[in-house]
């Protein structure tokens, strides 16, 4: 019997967690430049911060000459397995769940969802399946020369989120329904609840998403995608409009 888990169910899964997170990242970094040594290995940024990641893994290389993306476990150059491991992860999980997109050392641009042409999307999109299969949830995507964009995954105690505030969380729901291609709607706002560990409840119309002093209430058509949403701060009585 085949899997029924999809690449898109990752993309779903990942798509609002990520988001705050890479929120998170631009504001502790603010303007910044890089620097990777893969051999080292050793990440680093600099700017009106200096960060020294404490882990780093590249997954992998979306290059725009053969239109494809490489997984960093099949790449020939042969990094430290501290690097690529996380890819390897991925690689795993893909094969267990019959997933190409994952399972298969290269990936052709036009086999992706939107069969996207720009290297930073394609990263961005094998990216975030990498986060919901790894659990790691930073990551920065660079220009690695001629066009090819590296993507990684990044570790560093200031780049964990602060617990769940109100209007940041209203604002990544908001964010995410206007910019991102999300699937299915109510499993993105599920995933989201979950890592965030917020209340979620769920019917046929309607969504609800409860958290320390705040509630959203978002309103489902016929197929589930999101026409409205209703978020106000709570107190002890109940919700506040």
């Amino acid at each position: 019997m085949r899997n029924s888990l999809t690449f898109a169910n990752l993309l779903d899964d990942a798509a609002l967690l990520s988001l705050e997170h890479q929120l998170h990242l631009e504001e502790v970094l603010a303007e910044h430049s890089w620097h990777v040594n893969l051999k080292q290995p050793l990440f680093e940024f600099t700017g009106d911060r200096s960060i020294t990641c404490t882990a780093f893994h590249l997954l992998g290389t979306a290059a725009p000459g053969p239109a494809s993306w490489l997984w960093a476990w099949a790449n020939p150059s042969g990094f430290p397995e501290a690097v690529v491991s996380a890819s390897e992860r991925v690689r795993d999980f893909g094969r267990q769940h019959d997933i190409p997109e994952l399972a298969s050392a290269e990936v052709p641009f036009a086999s992706l969802p939107g069969s996207p042409s720009a290297p930073h999307v394609v990263a961005g999109l094998l990216t975030e399946a990498a986060k919901t299969v790894t659990g790691h949830w930073t990551s920065y995507n660079g220009e690695a020369g001629g066009g090819t964009r590296a993507a990684f995954l990044v570790e560093h105690p200031d780049f964990h989120l602060p617990a769940p505030e109100p209007v940041r969380v209203i604002r990544v729901i908001e964010q995410a329904l206007a910019d991102l291609l999300l699937t299915d709607h109510r499993r993105a706002l599920r995933a989201y609840a979950a890592g965030r560990g917020l209340g979620a409840e769920f019917d046929d119309r309607e969504g609800r998403l409860t958290g320390p002093g705040f509630e959203a209430v978002v309103d489902l058509d016929a197929y589930g995608r999101v026409t409205a949403i209703k978020a106000g701060l709570s107190s002890p009585d109940g919700p506040t409009p």
